[in-house]
């Protein structure tokens, strides 16, 4: 079935970068990135969740977007660690639907309202892929493209995010 157009598939339209958008469920269906790599037939090592982390320190610092593979965890110590933070938390879901106009189990980096209020990260493990699978910015919609794209796309910086 062809993929919705989402605001991610419509920006890398745009920048003429190839992708391929697979639609594995609809919008009222969730699926944890787990349940999606096996409905897609994917390794979960190349299934990237999009997480929203906050500074604890700073109240109007910058929200992290982190990209992680979905079958690890995030490690909060690690990753303030690699940023020189002294404390991060997981955003709740009603922040990170707030601060990313989108549902969770749908967030996606290439569909940010304003990507330039989030500092983009991504798991150091990337490095090693060739395609790497993410959200369209739609529960149910995935996109794999080149991991190069992706970090290009979104000056994503590669951080130690998981043990």
């Amino acid at each position: 079935m062809p993929a919705r157009k989402t605001q991610a598939i419509r920006l890398l339209d745009a920048k003429r970068i190839p992708y391929t958008a697979t639609v594995y469920g609809d919008a009222e269906t969730f699926h944890s990135a787990d349940e999606a790599a096996a409905i897609l037939g994917i390794p979960l090592s190349t299934m990237y969740k999009t997480l929203v982390v906050l500074r604890e320190t700073r109240a109007k610092a910058t929200p992290l977007i982190v990209m992680i593979a979905s079958n690890t965890e995030l490690d909060l110590k690690l990753l303030a660690s690699s940023l020189n933070e002294k404390k991060l938390r997981m955003s709740t879901q009603k922040e990170a639907e707030r601060l990313t106009g989108m549902q969770v189990g749908g967030i996606s980096v290439l569909s940010l309202r304003n990507p330039a209020a989030f500092d983009i990260l991504i798991d150091e493990r990337a490095r090693d892929l060739e395609t790497i699978h993410i959200s369209a910015g739609e529960r149910g919609i995935e996109i794999a493209l080149a991991t190069t794209h992706l970090v290009a796309l979104t000056s994503a910086k590669y951080v130690r995010a998981t043990a």
